[in-house]
């Protein structure tokens, strides 16, 4: 099976609500390769690495969570960036890329597909263009067992900072690099705040607050919406999808 481009790009605008979101990067077709496209390697960020994979298994096209072009960056096509861009367009491959979207999507977003993977059902948005998560929890369970669950099913361990000992009720989380809806999860009622990262503030907060904050990792935490993504297609469109998982610490 086999879709032009175009009709690839129509698409995934239409599923994801592309115009809803307010973002810092373009979404959507990134950088221009064949027009026909039959087979898709999808990954969390297009790095070097998932760029390399894609020659090697000569896909047509990359579909990323995590794409180029971030406002404010610096726009000079040299080094890294001259690399990656030379990969692409010396191969004729496509590179499509959704961040905020493919974030807030109902059902096959990262928020929904991580709530799924945590056995979390959302019940409420809260944030900025309510990207964050609120769910409520079958019976109260301790902020420091969660935190041990929550590793075991990423298969990575979460670092808690705060009251470990706090019974958990209700549990609030946004994927990636979103510590900073920390408040606006304690305003909505939460009992515990799960993003992908920590920094500095964000110890004294969960601290002073009485609210424990769980830093599950930005990468583990945006793994399954691109995921999902894959399988609509595969089964939407008939395309050969791959979803290639580059660890990644942070």
């Amino acid at each position: 099976m086999q879709v032009q481009r175009e009709d690839l790009e129509r698409h995934l605008a239409e599923l994801l609500a592309v115009d809803r979101a307010r973002d810092y990067c373009p979404n959507g077709l990134q950088v221009e390769g064949r027009e026909a496209v039959c087979r898709v390697l999808c990954g969390v960020t297009a790095s070097q690495a998932l760029l390399d994979e894609a020659v090697r298994g000569q896909f047509d096209t990359i579909i990323v969570h995590h794409g180029y072009f971030w406002k404010g960056e610096d726009a000079r096509v040299r080094g890294l960036r001259r690399r990656r861009l030379k990969t692409l367009l010396s191969n004729d491959i496509n590179l499509f890329a959704y961040h905020l979207p493919l974030d807030m999507h109902p059902e096959i977003g990262n928020n929904a597909q991580l709530g799924s993977v945590l056995g979390w059902h959302g019940e409420m948005a809260f944030g900025d263009q309510d990207l964050g998560w609120l769910a409520r929890l079958d019976a109260p369970v301790g902020a420091n067992t969660l935190c041990r669950d929550i590793s075991q099913r990423l298969g990575r361990e979460a670092l808690l900072v705060g009251d470990g000992d706090r019974a958990v009720r209700t549990v609030a989380w946004c994927t990636g690099g979103a510590q900073g809806f920390f408040e606006a999860a304690i305003d909505a009622g939460a009992d515990l705040y799960l993003s992908g990262e920590i920094s500095e503030q964000t110890t004294h907060l969960a601290r002073e607050s009485g609210v424990p904050y769980v830093a599950a990792g930005h990468h583990a935490t945006e793994r399954y919406g691109i995921q999902a993504l894959a399988a609509h297609l595969a089964s939407h469109l008939g395309l050969e999808t791959r979803f290639l998982d580059i660890p990644n610490p942070a």
